[in-house]
């Protein structure tokens, strides 16, 4: 169906698109950390145009390996921290979403034409931060005697790119600032329960990552915000609009308000997800 030359795979010039159409297809986890790598650099160079003959496919499933299998969320096996098995399938289940994170930013170049080329640096410096998450985490799991693809996985992250495929205000405003923000939200609890654990070494890879994820946050709030603008709307009554439509009652508390401001919501947005999560956590919070 798609023809994948190998000349695409040298990384001469070329159009921005085609490359990362190529890191979204990418089956094997190598190849699809090498062109990451690989595409981020000749764009750094200049190397890559912001031309395209082609107008983006509808989205697919990208490029992933074999494994893990994908189950629903809740099929998705739940063990406890203190021991060694809960561990490795907590790792596991972050290299999961860090894996996803780098399809999520080579779709998020691929699918948006005609926009800023600093947005194309934006996601594609995401793009490549996600890969070396993925790294960090993927080399602690083989230091535990196990890899990417050894536990069942769900495909949440990706089931929102193709629900928001049509808008990247769309995009910008639940991929980066709704999901990924959870991040920002749980990972400071992961941390603690670690410290319990005496878990160092994914401390270490789990405060890289949140520092980073703060950045890609913003990196979608600045964006949401531009689109927005251009389109003379009300960011903050559209972001509420879009969580009502695509995640009515599904969020809850706990929100890490500090690190969200860092990443661009403003004052009233913490406000809507406080109103949205209240009625969740009314009952916890007496």
């Amino acid at each position: 169906m798609h023809n994948h030359s190998s000349r695409s795979n040298t990384g001469q010039t070329g159009s921005l698109f085609e490359a990362a159409r190529l890191c979204l297809q990418a089956c094997s986890i190598e190849e699809k950390l090498q062109l990451t790598q690989l595409t981020e650099k000749n764009w750094s160079q200049g190397l890559l145009s912001l031309e395209s003959a082609d107008p983006p496919e509808p989205i697919s499933e990208p490029g992933r390996p074999d494994k893990p299998v994908l189950v629903l969320p809740g099929q998705v096996p739940k063990r406890r921290l203190g021991t060694k098995p809960g561990l490795v399938a907590l790792i596991h289940a972050v290299a999961h979403i860090e894996f996803n994170a780098i399809n999520l930013a080579w779709d998020a170049v691929y699918r948006f034409r005609r926009l800023p080329a600093q947005y194309y640096s934006d996601w594609i410096r995401v793009a490549k931060e996600e890969a070396y998450h993925f790294q960090l985490l993927r080399t602690r799991l083989n230091e535990l005697d196990h890899d990417y693809g050894d536990f069942p996985a769900h495909n949440g992250l990706w089931e929102m790119a193709k629900k928001t495929d049509f808008d990247p205000m769309v995009r910008m405003a639940l991929v980066p600032r709704v999901l990924e923000a959870r991040g920002l939200d749980v990972t400071p609890g992961m941390i603690e329960r670690l410290h319990a654990v005496g878990e160092e070494k994914t401390i270490a890879s789990l405060e890289i990552i949140l520092r980073d994820e703060v950045g890609h946050v913003k990196i979608g709030s600045y964006w949401f915000k531009y689109f927005c603008d251009q389109r003379s709307l009300n960011s903050e009554k559209i972001f509420r609009e879009l969580l009502d439509r695509y995640f009515n009652g599904q969020l809850s508390a706990p929100f890490h308000f500090e690190a969200r401001r860092e990443a661009g919501f403003t004052k009233t947005e913490l406000e809507i997800l406080r109103n949205l999560s209240s009625s969740h956590c009314e009952t916890n919070a007496k």
